[in-house]
């Protein structure tokens, strides 16, 4: 195996719903009881059993009972392991709830649950990545409450799409695509709850903020994308789009969004360079 497919596999690894919602869910509890720290351990506690050890464990026994690999490359295998998710996420909604905790926190594992279940559902036609999905989840929830340095962690996305095309655990456009819907089945759901209960989530960034800084993470690899998809490799005219977009963002969002943009834009070119001629963006932006 060469260094880049060891990259690949390493990033898919740190990058698996189950392991990155550890470091994700741990900045959000910590910012969700920031003004009380006393409140983040049982928050943790909640995040992490329902988010990563119980799913993770019973998945992991599934797949060694089934003999299927960890990232349960089949697709019609892929119906269990999303139905001990959205079990499990719900699970944790419940008892959060139950125990009134903090309503973002259990809100947010309302929105996980229903989102696994839309995955479950568009799986039994279309391998959709779950990875992209949840990597973009926790990270809407981290830029509903931070704001620029949530998003900042949006520079992930390009990333990921090389690694699971890389590995040929998925096509360009189900890479994508789990991530474009991860970021805004997030954002729309948990701005819905918030309005439709009035939940107590303390100073948030408004959703058309959130909206602008989700745009600005997923236009270049959208971009890169139809590029892909339509077999156009004219570098002019994709740098003329992203010149376009970025005078777009100048126009209608603010500084931190066209920052964003301008940092996830430079990701996805660099890991395009990085990826070489194999991967099919090194030759749209070269």
């Amino acid at each position: 195996m060469n260094s880049k497919l060891r990259l690949a596999k390493t990033v898919s690894n740190l990058t698996n719903p189950p392991i990155i919602c550890i470091p994700l869910f741990l900045i959000i509890c910590l910012t969700l009881s920031w003004d009380n720290l006393g409140k983040f351990p049982v928050l943790e506690l909640i995040s992490i059993i329902f988010t990563s050890i119980l799913p993770m464990a019973i998945i992991l026994y599934w797949a060694k009972k089934t003999g299927n690999d960890k990232d349960i490359s089949n697709r019609k295998d892929r119906k269990t392991p999303l139905i001990v998710g959205t079990i499990s996420y719900f699970i944790g909604f419940v008892i959060s709830l139950s125990l009134g905790l903090n309503d973002f926190l259990t809100f947010l594992l309302l929105c996980y649950s229903i989102n696994t279940f839309i995955i479950m559902l568009i799986t039994s036609k279309w391998k959709i990545s779950v990875h992209t999905t949840g990597m973009s989840g926790p990270v809407c929830a981290l830029i509903i409450l931070l704001g620029p340095a949530g998003a900042v962690l949006g520079m992930i996305y390009p990333v990921l799409i090389w690694s699971r095309v890389t590995l040929k655990k998925h096509t360009m456009s189900q890479a994508i695509a789990g991530g474009v819907f991860g970021f805004i089945m997030t954002a729309v759901e948990m701005f819905l709850f918030i309005h439709l209960f009035n939940l107590n989530v303390g100073n948030i960034y408004p959703f058309i903020h959130v909206l602008g800084f989700i745009l600005a993470i997923v236009f270049t690899p959208i971009v890169l994308g139809i590029f892909t998809f339509i077999n156009n490799s004219n570098s002019l005219i994709f740098y003329l789009v992203e010149i376009i977009g970025l005078c777009f963002f100048l126009a209608v969002t603010s500084l931190d969004v066209v920052i964003i943009y301008a940092l996830t834009s430079i990701a996805s070119i660099l890991i395009s360079y990085y990826a070489g001629e194999k991967f099919r963006w090194n030759k749209i932006i070269s």
